[in-house]
């Protein structure tokens, strides 16, 4: 099973027929993966913690509603204990973010696959996420579909919602504020599930553009098909 990297851009995805991106991943099936996986795990850019975290629950909120995950997915806390990262935290009520649903939705509008979530870290780095994927290999030969969703890039603008500041202080910054606030990924951790996606596919692998698109004039919804070595 190859690895992803997915740009899931504004949320307004899920509902904008405007946009090229939202027709990519309506076409994922029958042009990008016509295999269908087991499960699916997405490193979501929007769930970030300290130490990787796992969410494994009976009903994800949203739009999902799955029972008895298959074995794999109770295998992810083993494998990243097992790669030297220490005990992986199971969130047994967490659901799936929009980094998770809003291209899940448009990919597998059925929701017949389960699918669970991890956590990045963006107080680590990029070669922190990259041993996470290299650890969650296995999972590949297992027939789970692993996605990093995140953004190729950013936009702030009076377009942009504001979000919370990573400093102390807890404040929340307004659009267009800050020194990161350029067309580029000012937040690491939309980039890092690019780097899982990556240690996922293996030594060499083999990385092929699948969607290119921009919307607000510097949103970017590039796309990332990870091949590994034959």
């Amino acid at each position: 099973m190859d690895t992803f990297f997915i740009s899931h851009g504004s949320p307004t995805l899920s509902i904008d027929e405007s946009l090229p991106a939202r027709h990519f991943l309506q076409s994922w099936r029958a042009k990008t993966l016509q295999t269908a996986p087991k499960a699916i795990l997405v490193v979501s850019a929007h769930w970030d913690t300290s130490s990787p975290v796992v969410n494994a629950v009976d009903r994800n909120d949203t739009i999902y509603d799955f029972y008895g995950f298959p074995k794999p997915m109770y295998q992810v806390c083993e494998l990243l204990a097992g790669a030297g990262f220490g005990a992986t935290e199971v969130d047994r009520r967490r659901g799936l973010d929009h980094g998770a649903w809003v291209p899940l939705m448009l990919m597998y509008p059925e929701a017949d696959i389960p699918v669970c979530q991890l956590s990045v870290q963006s107080s680590r780095d990029g070669a922190h996420h990259y041993k996470l994927g290299q650890a969650l290999a296995p999972l590949r030969h297992e027939g789970v579909l692993i996605i990093g969703s995140g953004s190729a890039t950013t936009t702030c603008g009076s377009y942009a919602l504001a979000r919370r500041s990573s400093r102390p202080s807890g404040r929340w910054i307004s659009p267009g504020e800050g020194p990161f606030c350029q067309a580029r990924p000012p937040w690491p951790e939309h980039f890092f599930p690019l780097h899982v996606a990556l240690g996922a596919a293996g030594a060499d692998a083999q990385a092929t553009l699948i969607h290119d698109s921009i919307s607000l004039g510097s949103l970017s919804y590039a796309s990332y098909r990870f091949s590994p070595k034959p």
